[in-house]
């Protein structure tokens, strides 16, 4: 029997506490088994409550000084992570790196790097590539319904007018849109069409008392191709999804689901997990001019496949589905989008690699 992936959780403010912690503890399966096996917090009572039986500690030092930790999971504020992940990596352990992995295209580079030096595994927390509403949008555009896909527009808004004190509100900590949902739209848009030719961008400070760029409206340019990304925090309605192609459209309302059920207790491999999302709307023309409107149901979301992905990766050799490569291109993108937005211009994508 293959012995459980150690792992180790950095940080258990909200992203450790609701998408971390809950989905490791049930990601393992009988093959690829995964234990939430320590934690470093400075709030120790919750975390031991939680979880009592993780190992829990004051930080990373203690942390890496746990010999059975295999991998640490950083789930930390923005402006750490670079460092958190280089120590990680450097005391020979594997790392997981919550969004934005950093705060630069150049930081993601290096930790790449040393990473790959090592034979170690560099991991972008990228979840969003197992929501369900994602999962179908590519499946809709892998099997050809749309046609060539023409125009793809991508939302994460919220409607939150009023600003609240923490660190992801704070521009100096790597706070705001751009940076906090701008990744996952990126990666989404990669991982479905590749590196882009272009970008364009529009990043603004909308509500009243903020410091952090709250709206962020990018287009990433391709052959035939536009790829608008849009996230902000006053748009109470707004698409989830608007694509566009040569044999019809698709039209998706409304968040994946599985942020909340994990806020209410919810757990995967539980009845209704990854459920719920509101269905889509495709209409499309069959060979023969005829047009249809139907009902489409969203896959099932998992993010507990993300770290199974891990394990894979960590125990088999399997690449991780987000390559240390799309970290790079992801960061390099919300460089040139503030660039862009700067200066006023549209600016071509060149890959760092």
């Amino acid at each position: 029997m293959t012995a459980p992936l150690q792992i180790g959780l950095m940080g258990y403010g909200f992203a450790g506490q609701t998408f971390h912690a809950p989905v490791i503890a049930h990601s393992g399966t009988a093959n690829l088994p995964v234990t939430l096996a320590a934690i470093a917090t400075s709030q120790a009572e919750r975390a031991q409550a939680d979880y009592p039986d993780a190992a829990i500690v004051p930080d990373l030092d203690a942390l890496l000084s746990l010999d059975a930790i295999e991998c640490v999971v950083i789930a930390t504020p923005n402006d750490t992570h670079y460092e958190l992940a280089r120590r990680t990596l450097e005391r020979g352990k594997h790392v997981l790196v919550d969004k934005p992995v950093t705060l630069t295209a150049e930081e993601a580079r290096t930790l790449a790097a040393i990473a790959k030096q090592r034979g170690l595994v560099f991991a972008p927390f990228h979840n969003r590539r197992w929501d369900g509403d994602f999962l179908t949008v590519k499946q809709l555009i892998a099997n050809g319904e749309l046609g060539r896909v023409t125009h793809y527009e991508s939302h994460f808004d919220r409607f939150r007018p009023q600003v609240r004190q923490r660190w992801r509100e704070d521009a100096t900590r790597g706070g705001g849109l751009l940076y906090d949902l701008g990744p996952h739209l990126i990666d989404q848009t990669l991982a479905l069409f590749g590196a882009p030719e272009s970008v364009t961008a529009f990043v603004h400070t909308r509500r009243d008392h903020a410091s952090a760029p709250d709206y962020a409206h990018l287009v990433l340019r391709y052959d035939g191709l536009d790829a608008v990304l849009h996230a902000s925090a006053l748009a109470a309605y707004a698409p989830r999804f608007a694509i566009h192609g040569t044999r019809g459209s698709y039209l998706k309302n409304g968040l994946d689901t599985q942020e909340d059920q994990l806020k209410a207790g919810l757990r995967p491999g539980q009845p209704g997990f990854g459920d719920g999302n509101e269905a889509g709307r495709l209409h499309v023309m069959a060979d023969d001019g005829q047009e249809s409107d139907r009902d489409v149901p969203n896959a099932a979301g998992n993010y507990a496949d993300l770290y199974r992905a891990l394990a894979a990766a960590i125990r088999e050799g399997t690449p991780f589905p987000v390559s240390p490569q799309d970290a790079v291109d992801v960061m390099t993108i919300v460089e040139l989008a503030m660039r862009s937005a700067e200066e006023g211009r549209t600016i071509a994508f060149t890959r760092a690699q």
